[in-house]
């Protein structure tokens, strides 16, 4: 049996697919949920790795959770409902938590339908670029439940309140261009270019000396939920790690002497 998400590293970027073709790359089962939260702890642990790339395998992003399996009376629903809310905290829901402590920017490379906790998925990425044939919906109400993965948090934070909203509540489909019209994603390019566009921006963010890239993203973060003044007292403290570097040291040298600089991440 192949596991469910391929980790593939080259230079320093990391690649993901989720490999469910099957079942549309969903990401509610345990093993799923596992080899996403490993991927996530494996990378924040290895300095080599700068960028990384989250992708589906097949013709969708993730379908989210399995339909199939909530017919049958499976699923993360529970005999107790005191069951279900463990099966979500002790399941999907490590996912989140386990993208919001990753200091390694991650580009969402949107290859078909991102549906459901699909959608959430690429919200929980730091960048996403969309296939032509891509599609999103926050459609969780068209099954009569709610988003259990974070999704009221994550999407208002991506598309803002009102089209948060009006996703969340219609659970309609948005093609690429609409997800691109309201910020979902930042670029539409074609279905055959996505990989290699995706792969050039991971190789932009890459060059760059990873402790500031990682304490960046990490201020980003915080700042979603963090006063200003505290913020500040984090920059502060995160700033003087910084110019502790040799890269920092190495990015003033190569300015001074107008040319390309060499960073090795200390």
């Amino acid at each position: 049996m192949d596991a469910p998400l391929d980790y593939a590293q080259e230079g320093a970027i990391v690649t993901l697919t989720l490999n469910a073709p099957e079942l549309r790359n969903a990401i509610s089962a345990a093993d799923m949920i596992d080899a996403l939260v490993a991927a996530c702890e494996r990378m924040n642990a290895d300095m080599s790795v700068r960028a990384a790339i989250l992708t589906g395998a097949g013709t969708a992003f993730s379908s989210g959770g399995n339909v199939k399996k909530m017919a049958d009376g499976g699923g993360l629903a529970g005999a107790l409902p005191a069951q279900t809310r463990r099966n979500y905290k002790l399941g999907i829901q490590r996912i989140p938590l386990a993208f919001d402590r990753l200091e390694v920017p991650v580009i969402a490379a949107v290859n078909g339908p991102a549906v459901g906790a699909g959608c959430d998925l690429a919200c929980m990425c730091d960048v996403r670029i969309a296939g032509a044939g891509a599609r999103f919906a926050e459609s969780f109400v068209k099954l009569g439940i709610i988003p259990g993965d974070g999704g009221a948090w994550l999407l208002p934070r991506v598309v803002g309140y009102s089209k948060a909203c009006e996703m969340a509540f219609t659970g309609d489909m948005l093609s690429a261009e609409e997800a691109l019209a309201c910020g979902l994603v930042s670029k539409v390019v074609p279905d055959a270019d996505l990989m290699g566009e995706a792969r050039k921006l991971a190789e932009r963010i890459a060059a760059n000396p990873p402790h500031a890239v990682r304490m960046t993203k990490r201020l980003i973060r915080e700042g979603q939920h963090m006063q200003l003044a505290t913020l500040l007292e984090l920059s502060a403290a995160m700033q003087s790690l910084a110019h502790a570097t040799a890269d920092h040291k190495e990015a003033v040298a190569a300015f001074i002497d107008k040319r390309k600089p060499r960073f090795e991440g200390g």
